[in-house]
């Protein structure tokens, strides 16, 4: 969910610096985007971070299942 919520707020950061770049504000479309590509990398690492909790947590399963035999 976290990941999602990065990725709406990546998507808004870009359209505002597209339309700051339309008003011929250089400034704040760089600074505008540059956050918008940050929140899009805070959102991948949001998606890594839970393939490999969803990763670990079935490693312990079959790690438990072998020890059980």
């Amino acid at each position: 969910m976290i990941e999602r919520a990065w990725m709406i707020v990546s998507g808004v950061l870009l359209v505002s610096a597209a339309g700051f770049l339309w008003w011929n504000n250089l400034s704040a479309a760089f600074v505008t985007a540059a956050l918008g590509a940050c929140a899009w990398f805070l959102s991948y690492r949001a998606e890594l971070r839970k393939k490999i909790k969803e990763y670990d947590a079935s490693d312990d399963a079959r790690s438990e299942e072998i020890d059980h035999k």
